[in-house]
């Protein structure tokens, strides 16, 4: 197993710690996976993310359609999803933690937040922040440097079925 596993394997107990006693273990995965995933795209928007809210305004000003405004913003992120929003993990606070980061997910492209929703992302915000567990769960994830520098597609692949299969 290589240091970037195990690594990864850290954090995915980290997590699973917190989340013991107020969740039973058959819900770890259906909860660390959505994280995993956006703590993944985060990292991979970071290089390139100042330049890219620069040129967001300017899109997000002009008058035209939505659709046609998504492709803009795709083409100036230069990958096929992308964020608009100024948060990222580590700028959410504790104090309104759920309204924060749900407003930061609504600033990825489309696409990103359909596969949040289909991973009821909402509702675990929900009830971590219920449990009062949210921000103790967000703060250990944005610790996690799940960047493609330091991970590769490949095992985070890996880690995403090995997720989903829990």
């Amino acid at each position: 197993m290589s240091q970037n596993s195990d690594n990864l394997a850290s954090f995915i107990w980290s997590l699973a710690d917190l989340l013991r006693g107020d969740f039973k273990q058959s819900q770890y995965g259906h909860i660390i996976l959505p994280f995993t995933l956006l703590r993944r795209l985060e990292c991979v928007l970071e290089p390139t993310k100042a330049g890219f809210l620069q040129e967001a305004e300017t899109v997000l000003a002009t008058e035209m359609p939505e659709e046609a405004k998504e492709k803009l913003l795709a083409r100036a992120a230069g990958i096929s999803f992308y964020n608009t929003s100024k948060m990222d993990l580590s700028k959410l606070g504790e104090a309104g933690i759920k309204d924060n980061l749900e407003s930061y997910i609504q600033g990825f492209s489309r696409d990103a937040r359909e596969i949040f929703e289909h991973f009821k992302l909402a509702e675990l915000i929900a009830q971590l922040a219920e449990a009062n567990l949210l921000y103790k769960v967000v703060q250990r994830v944005r610790e996690a440097n799940l960047s493609p520098a330091k991970i590769s597609n490949h095992e985070m692949g890996l880690v995403f079925e090995e997720l989903h299969q829990l």
